[in-house]
């Protein structure tokens, strides 16, 4: 588990916004207001009790993900008219946001703390790269400031999701990469492209198309090594980690061995729930200039 680091220069809380809030944590569980569903997820940081009791939680909620191992779980119906599928917004923007076949919905909510951060930086003749895209949150961020943006899944269905996220935003002309991220930027780089913002959300853990394992702090070094190359002068590096076997410290000498002459920042990403409880979402390295 993380605790809570004393020196709250390494914090930083991300946004609340309107149609997503998090109502509550604890036991293990987080509540979670999208739009007008509520759900009940897993939720590893989630060691200290809860504000409101759990009794009180399944009296408004919709949805609750009930694991049966730490890697399988389904969802369980709590309400007669919960909707399986729906859409919320950000700012013009449409995500939607569905019950399958594990914990997530289609929204990563704490990342509206990047999203408000690339609207600092993107030009709108800027390149993108956004690597481990998933429903493409943060490409449709990009895209809406007029950005050339190349948006890479290896997961075909998720790539489809984002696809109808770019057409439900009434946006157009995003590049579409199915692939092994790590394998498209290295042969981005023998190609010598450069972009003026690479965004990387990376799993801590997975298998690969071929049973390969992915090990997050084994890539890690792999991944901040050909963003350096790929990264232009003055460009923005945004990566997430949400692996407890790489901590701040971790992430600040290997972005050092890799971008010496640019300035760094790693902070720990949290949100606050409604309930006054702080939860922790991993860790969060920015590289600019």
């Amino acid at each position: 588990m993380i605790e809570p680091e004393k020196d709250a220069a390494h914090k930083i809380f991300a946004q609340r916004w309107q149609h997503y809030e998090l109502i509550d944590a604890g036991g293990g569980k987080k509540l979670e207001r999208w739009g007008n569903v509520i759900t009940i997820r897993p939720e590893r940081q989630a060691y200290f009790q809860s504000g409101l009791p759990f009794t009180e939680w399944n009296e408004i909620a919709h949805w609750e993900f009930v694991e049966k191992d730490k890697h399988q779980g389904k969802w369980k119906k709590l309400q007669s008219d919960a909707p399986e599928s729906w859409f919320i917004p950000f700012e013009k923007l449409q995500f939607e946001l569905k019950i399958g076949n594990n914990k997530h919905v289609g929204l990563f909510p704490e990342q509206v703390e990047n999203w408000n951060y690339l609207k600092q930086f993107i030009q709108p003749e800027h390149q993108v790269l956004n690597l481990f895209a998933y429903t493409g949150a943060a490409s449709l961020v990009a895209k809406s400031i007029g950005a050339s943006v190349t948006h890479v899944d290896a997961v075909k269905s998720v790539l489809q999701w984002a696809k109808n996220n770019m057409l439900h935003s009434q946006l157009s002309d995003i590049r579409w990469i199915q692939e092994d991220a790590l394998k498209f930027a290295e042969k981005e780089q023998k190609r010598g492209q450069k972009y003026n913002c690479i965004i990387m959300d990376p799993p801590a853990w997975g298998i690969g198309a071929k049973k390969e394992k992915w090990i997050l702090e084994d890539k890690l070094p792999e991944l901040l090594k050909v963003a350096a190359h790929l990264l232009a002068d003055n460009g923005t590096l945004i990566l997430n980690t949400y692996s407890p076997a790489i901590d701040i410290k971790t992430m600040q000498n290997l972005a050092k061995q890799f971008f010496s002459d640019r300035k760094i920042s790693a902070q720990e990403l949290w949100m606050k729930t409604y309930s006054q409880k702080d939860l922790y979402f991993g860790n969060l390295l920015r590289i600019n200039g």
